[in-house]
């Protein structure tokens, strides 16, 4: 639900690249060159931004009990 502050394989700081990936792709570049530049090389570092979904507006909307 929240982007990981954190690789879960390898460790490296991934949270601070969240809001300008998400900038980019939204311009229209492609996700592997964006990935490229960000320096994010490993697997496991690219698979906690691809495989990220933003869930968060969806779960403000309910009230909590």
């Amino acid at each position: 639900m929240i982007i990981p502050v954190r690789c879960f394989g390898c460790g490296k700081p991934v949270g601070q690249l969240w809001e300008a990936y998400k900038k980019r792709l939204a311009t229209g570049e492609e996700a592997g060159k964006i990935l490229d530049e960000m320096g994010l090389e490993r697997y496991c570092c690219r698979a906690a931004l691809l495989g990220h979904a933003d869930m968060l507006p969806e779960i403000t909307k309910f009230k909590k009990a």
